[in-house]
């Protein structure tokens, strides 16, 4: 089963980053998303049951989100979700991953600033800078070249 997701909840471990032997970046952690509910018998908000998903990021996505991103920290994920069943023999279950396809701080618990990375790999298909050029804005020229 592979179905787009999007999932709002706490980080409830580190994000763990590893490199492959390939050179391919990934960062995971264990996200815990509760949905919260009014309860008008004792007149206050209470968490329903959690679901606990996997989240994996790949390439940029994982640097970055291992530069970003903290255990306890409220987050959104957007990615494909992967339900599957298991059996080591000793023991069965079922895994639900989400591979992220882009990632952020929930804003309705906190404040976030922004930082653009650029690839190396993009960094050198832009032109160079001309008279009157702003370093802080960019012109559509340079931002179609950094968004392929």
């Amino acid at each position: 089963m592979s179905e787009q997701v999007t999932v709002a909840g706490l980080v409830a471990t580190t994000p763990r980053h590893l490199v492959t032997q390939d050179g391919l970046p990934i960062t995971s952690f264990r996200l815990a998303a509760s949905h919260r509910k009014f309860d008008r018998a004792l007149n206050k908000w209470i968490d329903g049951e959690t679901n606990w998903f996997t989240v994996t990021a790949f390439r940029q996505l994982a640097i970055n989100v291992a530069g970003s991103v903290s255990k306890g920290e409220r987050i959104v994920v957007t990615g494909k979700l992967r339900v599957r069943d298991w059996d080591n023999g000793e023991r069965a279950g079922t895994s639900v991953e989400i591979e992220a396809d882009s990632m952020g701080h929930d804003l309705c618990w906190g404040n976030s600033a922004f930082t653009r990375t650029v690839l190396v790999r993009e960094a050198a298909d832009l032109p160079e800078p001309t008279e009157g050029d702003s370093p802080d804005v960019l012109t559509d020229e340079k931002e179609l070249a950094l968004a392929k």
